[in-house]
């Protein structure tokens, strides 16, 4: 008889720890890790791993798949890239509570938000709950290729206790407060993970309201936090989860400082070059740094490569939106459109037209002129394309060399392969034109790699492949710039970021610790193109994108993906509240 379920021979191991890697083996039994080294049992299947890299499955604690979880079992595309463990409910928007007349606002707020198609929602939601731990009770029912672990989000705590009230700028009661600390309260108690809020510009509603929690006052937030605190005193974990414009007049540390502190409990900030933010990046991490100098535990999530947009016809937005001839054929189906945007006569008219900014939202002007008119920001995305272009791989730099104007340049660019051609805005991160700022910051201990945004963002972005490209740019192929250790890269998307969100029992590998694990050829690891799908129920489109090098990737023992392709296994399940492991014996 087999003494193990699995082993993986002869890989190189790096394992999650920072610590040098090493040749080994991996044993796994019952879906945890039963021994490393020197293996010498047998097992009932076994993985040549001889030239690969053997690490652990990585944990992706920003993402945005409340609605697809619900019905999703693949949970692609952060699944394609290694991922075995994500952690939804961010930025303050989500599916729960949820009274049975706040749904469409519910879809309508994630749409604007998080740019997921509010048909596809409507379709493909159950709604077979009300409170919160019902949702989670719902999503325990549907087995998946990973974990899930969710935020019990702001935006719907408010709508659930103020109801119509709810409008922004609203100011809860003393009792609504007392209600919404309540309802987070429970939810921790449940088995949520923490609680999300946003304060952001960037994020409104589908109908440009902006998002609950906006101009929530520290009172309020300070309340939830104390909530938290009782919860994980209980025996729960509770991280508070923040995307804010980090206003001056707000004093954001002041208070995050302060609600670390009296509740005993981490919070956690988005920490981005971003024209939403009034403080540079640098200030943003100082300040941080003197509030945890005074005792509070403050977590900067930064991202790995620029973040903005990838523009397409068929996307969510491209340079010409703003076109008067575009708006005349926006509702058109898409093969009505494309035979318009190949036709020489509509070109002409277009390129010939100056932009109606009439109904383009007025408090992010900054992003709207980049978006139709920044070509010194713009780049082609080329079939080789580095997320870290130079300026010379400017839509400006390539039209100037082609000699034809940037927008002739960008309007032939996205009629490219039948009108499937790409360009690539970062928006935010790229105010140097380099990711050189991020360097340091990936040897931090109060920093997290984060916002890969997996499942959300879908006609616009794909980084939820972020896992990918910190070892393929940031490993492996960085061209301008230092590079970072592949122990120091599996180290920061495994133990790091499990341990923030307490999944102790994740992102090492060692005895004890579940067997969640990636088998990586280093050499062929590459991201592929990206594409547009619209395989969403009710046929809504998102952004995807794959990659090569993944030789398998293990939930709790199970084979998910060999060679990128899902078995149809389904181990992963609803983590519920903090996880511990009772480490094994030594290794072999």
């Amino acid at each position: 008889m087999a003494q193990y379920d699995l082993i993986i021979r002869g890989g190189t191991i790096v394992d999650g720890t920072g610590s040098p890697a090493f040749t080994g083996d991996v044993a796994v039994k019952d879906g945890l890790i039963a021994a490393v080294g020197r293996v010498t049992g047998s097992a009932r299947e076994e993985i040549d791993a001889a030239g690969k890299i053997v690490a652990p499955g990585f944990v992706d604690i920003h993402t945005h798949y409340d609605g697809q979880a619900t019905w999703d079992q693949e949970m692609a595309p952060s699944s394609w890239h290694g991922v075995t463990t994500v952690v939804m409910g961010n930025c303050g928007v989500g599916f729960a509570p949820a009274r049975p007349d706040r749904h469409e606002w519910l879809i309508s707020l994630m749409e604007g938000v998080e740019d997921i198609p509010g048909t596809a929602l409507a379709e493909g939601i159950t709604w077979d709950w009300e409170t919160f731990p019902e949702y989670l009770d719902a999503l325990e029912k549907l087995p998946r290729t990973v974990d899930i672990g969710t935020h019990v989000p702001h935006g719907a705590v408010r709508a659930y206790v103020l109801g119509d009230r709810e409008q922004p700028g609203a100011v809860p009661t003393p009792d609504d407060i007392a209600e919404m600390s309540q309802i987070v309260e429970e939810g921790v108690r449940a088995g949520a993970l923490g609680f999300s809020t946003s304060r952001t510009v960037l994020h409104k509603s589908v109908d440009g309201e902006l998002v609950p929690g906006t101009t929530a006052t520290p009172e309020e937030l300070i309340a939830i936090g104390r909530a938290m605190g009782r919860a994980m005193a209980a025996g729960g974990h509770a991280v508070f989860e923040i995307a804010s414009d980090l206003k001056r007049e707000w004093d954001e540390f002041g208070w995050m400082g302060q609600l670390s502190r009296e509740a005993g409990i981490p919070v956690t900030f988005a920490a981005l070059q971003s024209i939403a933010k009034e403080l540079p990046l640098d200030e943003q991490i100082a300040e941080m740094r003197a509030q945890n100098d005074n005792g509070a535990n403050i977590v900067a999530q930064i991202a790995l490569r620029g973040n903005g947009i990838v523009m397409a016809w068929q996307g969510s937005v491209h340079p010409f939106r703003f076109r008067p001839s575009w708006m005349s054929i926006a509702d058109l189906a898409w093969e009505e459109q494309k035979a318009k945007l190949l036709d020489p006569a509509f070109r002409a008219a277009m390129l010939a037209e100056p932009n109606d900014y009439t109904d383009a939202p007025k408090d992010i002007g900054g992003v709207v002129m980049a978006i139709s008119m920044g070509w010194t920001l713009q780049f082609e995305m080329d079939p080789d394309f580095d997320y870290e272009p130079a300026a010379d791989a400017s839509i400006n730099a390539r039209a100037a060399a082609a000699g034809v104007s940037p927008q002739e340049y960008a309007y032939d660019l996205l009629c490219e392969g039948d009108g499937t051609g790409f360009i690539y805005l970062p928006i935010l991160n790229y105010a140097d034109g380099n990711l050189d700022f991020l360097h340091p910051l990936q040897h931090a201990e109060d920093t997290v790699n984060s916002l890969s945004d997996g499942g959300a963002h879908c006609g616009t972005i794909c980084d939820a492949a972020s896992p990918t490209f910190m070892l393929e740019h940031w490993v492996k192929s960085r061209k301008r710039g230092a590079r970072i250790s592949l122990e120091q890269a599996i180290k920061r998307q495994c133990r790091d970021t499990a341990r923030l969100y307490g999944l102790e029992d994740r992102g090492v590998i060692a005895p004890g610790y579940l067997a969640d694990l990636n088998v990586i050829d280093m050499d062929e690891l590459k991201l592929g193109k990206p594409w547009l799908a619209f395989d969403l129920p009710a046929g809504g489109k998102r952004l995807l994108q794959k990659a090569d090098g993944y030789v398998a990737t293990i939930k709790s023992g199970t084979v998910t993906f060999r060679d990128g392709v899902w078995t149809g296994e389904t181990p992963g399940g609803l983590i519920r509240g903090p996880q511990r492991v009772e480490l094994a014996e030594a290794a072999e």
